[in-house]
């Protein structure tokens, strides 16, 4: 039998994306023993029935003792305190990792809690759904999605060829780029959608509330989609604004600037400067679909879920 990637691997944090490393894990035979951390006492124990990890314990510390890997899958906010409790834990050659969507921010919180026998090597993998919990998990979430590495300089190559692998094992893309450059591109990729997003939602909830009730009616595809990615985890939402808050506030600059000059287009009937931007952006999403990043399905593949769950059913 091949020797599993990793002989223990703790994962601290039971929401989506920590149950779906269990879950990866899990299926494809990575880890000897998976441990998972929650402080939550309920949560651990939909852990438990759920089967997926082979150790379940409310102290992050306790998940991180003797582990080759820990995974902090907590929100941005609550990284620092985390590694404060989990740092002493870490045994000599131990990497320490985690799922944040902000980098600069994680590696200011971690890198002082990280002793010098461990490694330090931040990640995130860019997918998800609006979904949160252990039964949000699935072990499929990360095939064919980007992974991005973030080591701070002078990282042990082999430490972060090990996260790498461990990415890769589970289906995901990997890319290695520093914190700051991986903050600009979220910021405009990820994080500047899910605060339009939320804007947009928030100003159809404090529309008349008989406008308001038509909206939720009659919601066509853009709408909807929004409402969508506004269902996401405001938790940890709310700690990504505020700790990417430069990045973001450059990009919503730009975008600002950019909502400015399409406002007066359509102020002064400009029919040619609002033909020539729609161009321009329907080419993004051929390319992100090039890419295997998205379905050029009709309605997303929508259609084609609904279809199969009919003929299921």
């Amino acid at each position: 039998m091949t020797r599993p990637l990793v002989d223990r691997l703790a994962i601290v944090g039971a929401g989506l994306i920590g149950s779906s490393i269990a879950r990866a894990a899990r299926e494809n035979h990575l880890a000897g023993t998976i441990v998972v951390a929650d402080r939550d006492p309920s949560v651990c124990g939909r852990v438990r029935a759920l089967g997926f990890a082979d150790d379940v314990t409310q102290s992050a510390r306790e998940a991180a003792e003797g582990a080759d890997i820990v995974i902090l899958c907590v929100p941005v906010g609550a990284t620092e305190a985390v590694a404060a409790e989990v740092g002493p834990a870490l045994k000599p050659g131990a990497i320490i990792s985690d799922v944040g969507s902000v980098k600069g921010a994680v590696l200011a919180a971690l890198a002082p809690h990280v002793p010098a026998h461990a490694f330090l090597v931040p990640a995130h993998p860019v997918a998800g759904t609006e979904f949160s919990g252990p039964d949000a998990g699935f072990a499929t979430l990360f095939e064919n999605r980007w992974c991005i590495v973030t080591p701070p300089e002078g990282t042990d190559p082999a430490a972060v060829e090990r996260i790498r692998m461990l990415w890769r094992a589970m289906g995901a893309n990997v890319e290695v780029m520093s914190a700051e450059h991986h903050d600009l591109v979220l910021a405009i990729t990820s994080h500047v959608p899910h605060l339009i997003a939320y804007n947009i939602v928030g100003t159809a909830a404090h529309l008349e509330e008989t406008l308001t009730s038509e909206v939720i009616k009659f919601s066509a595809g853009g709408f909807r989609d929004f409402t969508r990615i506004a269902a996401s985890d405001p938790t940890m939402w709310r700690d990504v604004f505020l700790t990417n808050r430069e990045a973001v506030l450059e990009m919503l600059g730009r975008f600002t600037e950019d909502l400015s000059a399409l406002q007066r287009a359509i102020r002064y009937g400009d029919g040619d400067a609002l033909f020539d931007h729609f161009t321009r952006t329907r080419a993004i999403r051929r390319s992100i679909i090039e890419q295997g990043q998205e379905t050029p399905a009709p309605d997303f593949g929508r259609r084609a879920v609904e279809k199969q769950k009919h003929e299921e059913s």
